[in-house]
C-alpha cells in the first residue's frame, strides 16, 4: 500500500523562512545562505593540510589570520548540517527516503550525473565570483529590502527559464 504524499503548505513555509531570517539577523547579525559553510570548511581543511600555504595565499590568508574562522565556530556550517539532517528526516517520515536518479526518459544515468556535477561546479564557482550563493543573496537581500535582492531574484529565475529552454529535451 502506497503512502499518501504529504507536502508542506507553501504559505506556511514562506512564513517560517521569514521567521528564521529574522532570528538569523537578530542572533548572528547575518542572513541565511549555504556557500559560507563550504568556504569555512575548505579554508580550515587547507589550513590544516598546509598552514604555510594558507597564510601566504591571498584567498586564505585573511581567513586563517582570524581564529574565528574555524568551521566549528561558524553557525553556517551547522545551518547546512541541519538542512541535510532535516531533508533526510523529512524524506524518511514521508516514505520517500531512497537512493534514485531522477531524470527524463531521453537521458542516461551517467549523462544525468555528469550534468549534475557540471552544474554543481558552475554553481560553486559562481557563488564565489558573486561573493555568495543565490539563496543567501535573494532571501537575505530581500529580507532587508535591498534592491540587489529583488534584481537577483528576477535574474535567477529569468536565467533559469532561459537555460531550461536549451535543456528541456533531456526531460521530455
Amino acid at each position: 500500500m502506497e503512502k499518501s504524499k504529504t507536502y508542506m503548505n507553501s504559505y506556511l513555509a514562506g512564513i517560517l523562512i521569514g521567521v528564521f531570517m529574522i532570528g538569523a539577523y537578530y542572533f548572528s547579525g547575518e542572513g541565511l545562505g549555504a556557500s559560507g559553510a563550504l568556504k569555512a570548511v575548505v579554508v580550515a581543511t587547507v589550513d590544516g593540510v598546509n598552514h604555510d600555504y594558507a597564510k601566504d595565499a591571498h584567498f586564505f590568508s585573511a581567513r586563517v589570520q582570524n581564529e574565528e574562522q574555524s568551521p566549528a565556530k561558524s553557525w553556517l556550517v551547522f545551518e547546512v548540517l541541519g538542512v541535510i539532517a532535516g531533508a533526510i528526516l523529512s524524506a524518511a517520515l514521508a516514505g520517500r527516503l531512497k537512493m534514485e536518479i531522477i531524470k527524463g526518459p531521453n537521458i542516461t544515468n551517467n549523462k544525468r550525473l555528469i550534468f549534475a556535477l557540471i552544474g554543481g561546479l558552475l554553481f560553486g564557482i559562481g557563488s564565489q565570483l558573486g561573493r555568495g550563493c543565490t539563496s543567501g543573496m535573494v532571501m537575505s537581500g530581500m529580507g532587508v529590502l535591498s534592491l540587489s535582492g529583488f534584481i537577483g531574484l528576477i535574474a535567477i529565475f529569468g536565467g533559469g527559464y532561459i537555460i531550461a529552454y536549451f535543456f528541456r529535451k533531456l526531460w521530455i
